[in-house]
């Protein structure tokens, strides 16, 4: 019953790394990668269809996004797309989407770095309320006596332990993501 509940517990939490993890590859560098356009809907014959499933995203250089619609015909729409989608980018069409980034300003890289820090911290919430769920599912455990006080204490220490790996992990994470927001 414990070990379901551990279980149960860290797939979630790898869930939110998981998310984390999506959320910083959204967050722009100085560099050009696919993952940028990941959030990109295109009006597809009336349907708003992810971009990476209407063209191909490649990287052509350090700074420049190559993306090449499936359909000729939607270039127009996919160019559209990537103007309205909010990521200051201003894409160049002709038969293919080039997409450069501009360079990021200091104010930019400190404001890219606060929102970097406002997702790192809304994962550690959810890390610690599932940790909470869990010590709760545990504590219910107890009060059945389905488990004994020792096992009870055993388990909130293996909670806690797998907690804090979960936490430290995203901490990397963010120093990571930091370190390669500064750099020029």
């Amino acid at each position: 019953m414990i070990k379901e509940i551990k279980q149960d517990g860290e797939s979630r939490m790898q869930k939110t790394l998981e998310a984390l993890e999506s959320t910083f590859s959204k967050v722009r560098t100085g560099r050009a990668h696919p993952g940028m356009l990941s959030g990109v809907m295109v009006s597809y014959y009336g349907a708003d269809t992810p971009l990476n499933q209407v063209a191909s995203v490649n990287v052509e250089d350090s700074r420049t996004l190559l993306v090449q619609p499936f359909d000729r015909t939607m270039v127009q729409a996919v160019d559209k797309a990537i103007r309205e989608a909010d990521l200051g980018l201003n894409p160049m069409s002709a038969d293919v989407i080039r997409v450069p980034m501009p360079a990021l300003t200091e104010e930019t890289r400190r404001d890219m770095q606060k929102l970097a820090r406002g997702e790192a911290e809304n994962s550690r919430v959810s890390i610690r309320n599932i940790r909470r769920d869990m010590m709760n599912d545990i504590k219910d455990l107890a009060k059945e006596k389905e488990i004994s006080e020792d096992d009870e204490r055993r388990a909130n220490d293996d909670i806690q332990k797998i907690t804090d790996k979960f936490i430290e992990t995203i901490d990397k994470k963010l120093d990571a993501k930091e370190t390669e927001l500064m750099v020029v």
